[in-house]
């Protein structure tokens, strides 16, 4: 790259970047330093970040509150091993998430990523089942459209046909995936699904509201009710993945509230920290954690990662929830909403538009197809925003503190780059 810092030529080559065919990717941005909904690259441009870092930095970059409690906890202690020891920061978090989910989750897993808090909660309802001496129940309910991680228990629930992880068929356990049950011939087909195995199931999983890197696709809160009365009526485990939507994302603080859903089982990460670092959070009920209480040792949890629950991003995360309680954050989603949904109208009119929809701090516009998603990607670069199409949609999940100016650019950039790009 033309320009490019000393770090950038001396290191570039050594890097594997994700979701990339290294072959033929041109060079990624190199970026300096980040504040509010800015990314600053080394060569002096500026972007307004449209998707705050993979859907993470919900309060903008570099918040002040953050930053002092990251920097007050390093003085203290950066890290300690969970085995046998506990800290503050871990201990209060974890009231404060058991306060703020709906009642009944009670009990925190800390791991360190989104993936692996989807892991954990598998692994928590496969064993809730053999723990009771019932070793059938090992398979679990997924969903088209569905992303949970790439892992590999999480890669055999996301969807087979339209996922990132086709390759790895052959040797991913072998899940049961469903048509959500968002309408009355859908939800006829899940229940007779669910009579016909049952008896071989641990659990449902779904993303609540929004099914996210699968497309952007959002179902009513309708469709969880129905999956918590079917779960209860065959006596299955119900598993929300909200790492995604949770922490406003869709417009109230996790997506379960919009249903009055209780899952039996809850995953956190991405929003956690306030997009400052990695964490995850599994959270579980009374019932399911009382199958794991007993005199025999392989009924314990047998999970621990190196870093769960370590200390900095649990401070990051509590000051992460204090801007949550102080500062207006459902109330700035809410005007998000109003602002993408209303100025990525104009986009239905484009050929090769299907759809336009927002929901909380997600809009998105759906094309046909996608052909050179990097060509794309460049263009939006051009316009002066990170923008970043997967699949066959342009999507914005800005910061909810984004700024009205950086909002109106971002929204007027997806609309001009759009119009011509859909009449090539």
């Amino acid at each position: 790259m033309s320009g490019a810092p000393d770090w950038f030529t001396r290191g570039i080559g050594h890097i594997w970047l994700p979701y990339t065919q290294m072959q033929t990717a041109g060079d990624p941005l190199p970026v300096a330093r980040t504040q509010g909904s800015r990314i600053y690259l080394a060569d002096g441009r500026e972007l307004i970040d449209g998707i705050a870092s993979w859907w993470t930095a919900c309060h903008g970059y570099n918040h002040p509150h953050i930053r002092a409690a990251v920097l007050e906890q390093l003085g203290l202690m950066p890290h300690v091993m969970f085995g046998g020891l506990v800290h503050e920061p871990a201990l209060d978090l974890a009231r404060r998430l058991a306060v703020l989910l709906p009642a009944g989750l009670t009990q925190v897993f800390f791991c360190d990523s989104g993936s692996v808090a989807v892991e954990v909660a598998m692994k928590m309802a496969v064993q809730f089942w053999l723990n009771k001496g019932i070793t059938q129940r090992s398979r679990f309910v997924a969903f088209k459209g569905g992303y949970h991680g790439d892992t590999f228990a999480t890669m055999s629930v996301c969807d087979p046909e339209e996922g990132m992880h086709g390759l790895f068929a052959k040797v991913l356990p072998q899940q049961i995936i469903a048509e959500l049950p968002a309408d009355a011939p859908a939800a006829q087909a899940f229940n007779a699904l669910l009579e016909r195995h049952a008896q071989e199931l641990a659990g449902i999983i779904v993303e609540p509201l929004v099914q996210g890197a699968g497309g952007m696709l959002f179902h009513d809160a309708e469709v969880l009710r129905h999956l918590r009365a079917a779960a209860d009526r065959h006596g299955l485990l119900l598993i929300f993945d909200e790492i995604f939507t949770g922490f406003g994302r869709t417009g109230t603080m996790f997506a379960c509230e919009a249903a009055d859903v209780t899952p039996d089982i809850i995953t956190l990460s991405k929003a956690l920290t306030g997009g400052t670092m990695g964490l995850g959070a599994t959270l579980a009920t009374r019932k399911v954690f009382e199958a794991f209480l007993s005199d025999a040792p392989n009924h314990a949890l047998m999970h621990g990662p190196t870093f769960m629950a370590n200390p900095l991003a649990c401070a990051a995360a509590n000051a992460s929830l204090d801007l949550f309680e102080s500062e207006p954050r459902l109330a700035q989603v809410a005007a998000i909403e109003a602002a993408l949904a209303r100025d990525l109208e104009p986009a239905r009119s484009f050929p090769r538009v299907r759809d336009v929809r927002a929901k909380g701090a997600i809009g998105v516009v759906e094309l046909d197809r996608i052909n050179d998603p990097g060509a794309l990607r460049r263009r939006f670069i051009e316009a002066g925003v990170f923008v970043r199409p997967i699949r066959n949609i342009v999507y914005l999940t800005p910061a909810f503190t984004i700024g009205e100016e950086d909002l109106n650019r971002l929204t007027g950039a997806v609309i001009s780059v759009l119009e011509q790009w859909t009449r090539l």
